[in-house]
């Protein structure tokens, strides 16, 4: 998973870089700071002066991720097509990256699992503005009568993120992740789509 990273300074991209291939390689339980700070070519003292422990990195990489997945979520629902094009693009862009990497990782499940007791605050954070993203982006389609909504806009929302929960928690690969992934965008387009 490749993150930009932008705002941060150069040591911390790199420390959370190395973390990520550290995780990705070993588990998040098995990866040590030293494991990390190897990684970065830093010695594991000047670990510690940016981040306390690796709950802390592991809790930059969930801030890190929201952030451009929300932006990335953004200007997938405003590009062009039909709604299933976009709807499909805003899924890929919400938790594709993430769900790719854990899918395809050995130890991808364990790191997300062992990060939500490390980020469970974060990453409901980052959940919150995906529904908040999803209503804004319903709410406004909605009133230019471009969809038509099944509810309110903030339980389809909510529908929304359970549905991709789901998908990533029962797909036993990315390859039947994205056929899922597929299928909602058809049933959602289909759903939304004035008649």
């Amino acid at each position: 998973m490749t993150l930009k990273m932008t705002g941060l300074d150069p040591k911390q991209q790199a420390i959370l870089g190395a973390a990520w291939s550290a995780f990705a390689t070993y588990g998040f339980r098995k990866t040590s700071m030293d494991d990390i700070a190897r990684g970065t070519g830093m010695s594991r003292p000047a670990l510690y002066l940016h981040f306390k422990n690796k709950d802390a990195i592991f809790r930059a990489l969930v801030t890190v991720y929201n952030a451009e997945a929300c932006e990335n979520l953004r200007a997938a629902l405003a590009g062009q097509g039909t709604l299933e094009t976009r709807l499909l693009a805003a899924f890929q862009a919400q938790v594709g990256p993430a769900v790719e990497a854990m899918l395809t990782s050995p130890h991808g499940l364990e790191v997300f699992e062992a990060g939500m007791n490390a980020a469970a605050e974060d990453i409901e954070a980052g959940e919150a503005a995906f529904r908040a993203i999803y209503a804004d982006w319903l709410e406004a389609e909605a009133a230019a009568g471009r969809i038509s909504l099944t509810g309110p806009s903030a339980e389809i929302a909510r529908t929304i993120c359970a549905a991709l929960k789901g998908l990533k928690h029962t797909s036993g690969d990315f390859a039947t992740y994205q056929a899922g992934v597929r299928q909602l965008a058809k049933l959602l387009g289909a759903a939304l789509t004035p008649r």
